[in-house]
């Protein structure tokens, strides 16, 4: 009998951008392939690619319980229909309620994809209203990874150690693959282009992205003098609680701090264009954005936090500085900017690190694997 994987992602595009050459090789290796998403415009993408696509009525906020409950229901519905031997479930609700999901409809095998513990592992308030939130979330994450077969994929260390701090994962349940992987072929290494020195940031437009810190940066460079152009990458994501709004989109691009480009799926030859590429993030996964910058040659400011620090090697393919510190990030980038030979010699690093630990074959073949072994167990 066909072996079925299942792929339970919140999102088409995400799916598109991060998960596609696994899906492929998986049925390149005799897999009958499923997606389920929620409605979104990569839906007939998906398709076109030849895999069976289930739509999933999977909000982005989780603030209506019946919408959640419903969300729940639905993957258990989705499960009992497609009947799968594996479900990948990744990003933080389809491991959430995915996983319980799987559980209590007996799917042979699971693997959870981290990739990222949301805000709740992030804010650094001691409300009572958080404290709750934070104590509701990590029963969950036990609840949802108690799956007898399954591995629990990191992407950096210090979330797998938090979800063992918290005994939501087991001893030899863990799994550690750096990211998402990325085509080097199609991130060409370029000599920097002549002319003024570019900075640039691609992310979605989040408060937590660092965003407000970069545009502070660009006017601490200005305000120095420092002839340099700052470009931003990417479009406001309303679903999320910590979204910029159009509004102060609309008075950055008055201002002319930073050049504002939205959302582009050329972001490797907008990276090719730049010299410095910079990601303030208060945590992550680990971001495909500074894997495609190492992977184009470009050195990086990011900040020393997880996910970011494991994406670089630390003063050798680029600088880390504290999160939320828009002046430490204006000195680093200005170190950058103004000593072309560092910068160059870091971003040689960075190609290097990329050809040696991000190489989507390499990414592919762990996946592979890992449905091999659960396989296995389940015979």
């Amino acid at each position: 009998m066909t072996e079925r994987l299942l792929f339970v992602v919140n999102s088409p595009q995400f799916f598109l951008s991060h998960r596609l050459p696994i899906a492929m090789a998986a049925r390149e290796e005799g897999y009958e392939v499923h997606v389920a998403t929620a409605r979104g415009g990569g839906c007939p993408t998906i398709e076109s690619h030849g895999f069976v696509h289930h739509e999933l009525p999977l909000s982005r906020s989780g603030r209506n319980l019946v919408n959640e409950l419903r969300s729940f229901l639905a993957l258990i519905q989705l499960f009992r229909r497609v009947r799968p031997s594996i479900v990948h479930l990744v990003t933080i609700k389809p491991v959430l309620y995915g996983g319980v999901a799987a559980q209590l409809t007996r799917v042979p095998a699971m693997v959870a994809a981290i990739s990222g513990l949301g805000s709740v592992f992030v804010e650094r308030s001691d409300s009572a209203r958080l404290g709750l939130t934070r104590h509701l979330v990590q029963g969950a994450y036990r609840l949802a990874l108690r799956h007898r077969n399954s591995a629990v994929i990191f992407q950096n260390p210090a979330d797998r150690a938090a979800l063992f701090s918290i005994s939501a994962v087991r001893g030899g349940q863990d799994r550690l693959i750096r990211g998402s992987g990325v085509d080097l072929a199609s991130c060409t290494y370029l000599e920097e282009p002549e002319g003024v020195p570019v900075v640039t940031m691609a992310a979605r437009l989040l408060r937590d992205k660092g965003v407000w810190e970069f545009v502070q940066a660009a006017r601490l460079l200005r305000e120095r003098g420092l002839s340099c152009e700052f470009r931003l990458i990417g479009a406001p994501d309303p679903g999320n609680p910590t979204t910029i709004t159009r509004e102060e989109l609309e008075a950055w691009r008055e201002e002319g701090i930073v050049g504002l480009l939205g959302y582009r799926e050329d972001v490797a030859a907008q990276y090719v264009a730049s010299h410095v590429i910079c990601l303030p993030s208060y945590r992550e996964g680990l971001p495909k954005s500074l894997v495609e910058a190492a992977a184009c040659g470009r050195a990086v400011v990011t900040t020393d936090v997880p996910g970011c620090r494991d994406a670089i090697e630390p003063d050798v393919s680029g600088l880390l500085v504290p999160p939320r510190d828009s002046l430490a990030l204006a000195d680093a980038i200005e170190e950058l900017l103004v000593d072309p030979e560092r910068r160059r010699a870091m971003g040689a690093a960075g190609r290097r690190l990329a050809e040696r630990e991000f190489a989507i074959e390499q990414i592919v073949a762990g996946h592979l694997a890992i449905y091999e072994e659960l396989h296995l167990n389940v015979g």
